[in-house]
């Protein structure tokens, strides 16, 4: 398949939850991690999402915030994958920063040049990759 979504993430189906109007369903990570996507109920039932059913999740690097220091905060936000910055590619106004997840995956964000000097971001550091249930999009065979 090919996307202009640069998280694409491969995994197994392990929850599904379909409820009137939305449904939630989690996808095991090949590399252990999980992903959350809510989507509508009718989506759900259109791609006929099953445990245990192979699936690919979408997330936009737009999508992606950067948290270096939850301060004693928790977040709303379903995703949030731990892992260190592996790539900082500066641009004229923004810039992509990899962060390598364990087990091997990546995250991409696609954040602004001040919010990189805003958080002093390194290669090596530690930051989390958030991103909403919402921003999920998930494809499955046909």
């Amino acid at each position: 398949m090919k996307t202009s979504a640069r998280n694409q993430f491969t995994g197994t189906i392990s929850a599904v939850e379909i409820g009137p109007v939305t449904a939630q369903a989690a996808l095991r990570l090949d590399a252990g991690q999980t992903i959350t996507a809510t989507l509508t109920a009718a989506a759900a039932t259109r791609l006929k999402l099953a445990v245990g059913q192979p699936a690919i999740a979408l997330v936009k690097a737009s999508a992606v915030v950067l948290v270096a220091d939850f301060g004693g905060y928790v977040l709303s936000a379903r995703n949030q994958l731990a892992g260190s910055v592996g790539r900082i590619d500066r641009g004229a106004v923004s810039t992509l920063v990899g962060v390598e997840l364990p087990g091997g995956g990546v995250v991409t964000a696609s954040v602004t040049n001040d919010a990189v000097n805003a958080l002093g971001l390194e290669l090596g550091q530690p930051v989390t990759a958030v991103f909403k249930a919402y921003s999920v999009m998930l494809a499955v065979a046909a």
